[in-house]
């Protein structure tokens, strides 16, 4: 099913324009997808529209706030923020969220403006900088069609990109992007126009956007770059982790089936170049409910017992059982592997596929407590090469899954 089919409601958007002169061209867009963000929105395009008057002055541009209707008044949070960049407001219509949502809008703008280069930065961010538009534009004004972030991010922020997106598309892509979700990106037009020609599925149009615009940026063969940012500092991702998880992994899981035959002929790793500010400030510090989190996972296993015992190896699925009945949960590196691995190879298969996501959670919570025990007393540079040691290891183990693809095509 094509973008078109699935977005004839979404693409019914509000817009206004809030420049003297309506924009018909425009040669770099800033765009800030958003929900709820009154109270930050006006500051992140204060210092979009800095960095697009201190670098690009010569360019022809304009910032955009894709929303989702947010009835804390978004809207007039952005449009009155002083700007002497031209500001667009979209809107999806009343009842019609999902960061994808406001993506797509964002993609069908920049294909009307005709725009060569797409900024996009989270509406909650902290601690942008002018610089931030600059490093992030220069790439795609050189020659690159997608660029990723990089930047010093607490280590139990972002548990759903260190657990599953990154280790998975380094893992089986051959890619080593270390945020693939990380919320700031650039793009090119020609990446736009491709991107809007792909199937997009349910949950992409939620939060499994960001996922799937950087697994389309590698399947579609586009050059990609990373560029460095400095710390992260934003709201916590953790009160969205529940939906944020079963969207980004349904989506991620649903794109890398469909394109098996691309991971199966991936021969080493890809390292991608590195632009921008590449030193490491210390990272925002965050809280997480350790007891919270067990309890959760405890449940969750619990409820999902049955089609994890269909999903997982025997012999996996009874070292886990014990473990979350005593309350002794250890999921190291090695078991996180075979288990992700399981679930992909069972997605294909089991034809129950929002229900086999849901049984993943449980185990990514206790994965999630595993690693928080391991780095406790760590600091952030030895926690950070726990987490690419799990990536190597799942390019390491990524036979172990083809092997079961082969043995089926065989069969």
């Amino acid at each position: 099913m094509r973008n078109r089919d699935v977005f004839s409601q979404s693409t019914k958007f509000q817009s206004e324009n809030v420049n003297p002169k309506n924009v018909k061209k425009a040669d770099l867009i800033v765009g800030i997808p958003s929900y709820n963000e009154a109270d930050n929105i006006a500051f992140v395009t204060g210092i979009c529209n800095e960095g697009i008057r201190k670098y690009f002055p010569e360019c022809q541009s304009v910032i955009i706030d894709v929303d989702n209707n947010s009835p804390d008044d978004t809207r007039a949070a952005f449009l009155n923020a002083k700007t002497a960049v031209p500001k667009i407001y979209i809107s999806t219509p009343s009842g019609i969220k999902g960061k994808g949502n406001n993506f797509f809008n964002l993609f069908c703008e920049a294909k009307k403006l005709g725009a060569k280069t797409i900024v996009v930065v989270d509406a909650d961010l902290k601690s942008i900088t002018p610089e931030w538009i600059r490093d992030l534009a220069l790439p795609i004004m050189d020659h690159y069609d997608f660029v990723t972030p990089l930047y010093s991010r607490n280590e139990y922020d972002g548990t759903i990109t260190n657990t599953i997106c990154y280790p998975l598309i380094h893992g089986l892509l051959g890619k080593d992007i270390r945020q693939p979700i990380g919320g700031e990106f650039a793009f090119s037009g020609k990446y736009v126009d491709y991107i809007l020609n792909q199937p997009w599925h349910e949950t992409t149009r939620q939060y499994g956007i960001d996922i799937f615009m950087t697994l389309n940026a590698i399947l579609g063969g586009f050059e990609i770059c990373k560029v460095g940012l400095g710390a992260k500092i934003h709201k916590p991702s953790a009160p969205k982790l529940g939906p944020m998880f079963t969207q980004v992994v349904d989506t991620l899981f649903q794109t890398l089936i469909a394109n098996k035959s691309h991971w199966f002929s991936i021969n080493g790793v890809k390292e991608l170049p590195l632009r921008g500010k590449v030193e490491f400030s210390q990272p925002q510090s965050l809280s997480v409910d350790y007891k919270e989190m067990k309890a959760t996972a405890q449940c969750g296993f619990s409820i999902s017992q049955e089609i994890l015992a269909t999903t997982l190896g025997p012999s996996v699925y009874e070292k886990l059982a014990l473990m979350y009945k005593k309350g002794r949960i250890t999921i190291g590196i090695n078991l996180w592997a075979r288990i992700v691995y399981d679930f992909v190879y069972a997605y294909e298969f089991n034809g129950k596929n929002s229900y086999l996501v849901e049984a993943l959670k449980p185990l990514y919570f206790g994965r999630v407590i595993s690693f928080i025990r391991k780095t406790l007393d760590m600091d952030y540079i030895s926690s950070e090469n726990e987490i690419q040691r799990q990536a190597k290891h799942f390019y390491k183990m990524r036979s172990s899954l083809i092997r079961k693809y082969r043995k089926k095509e065989v069969a």
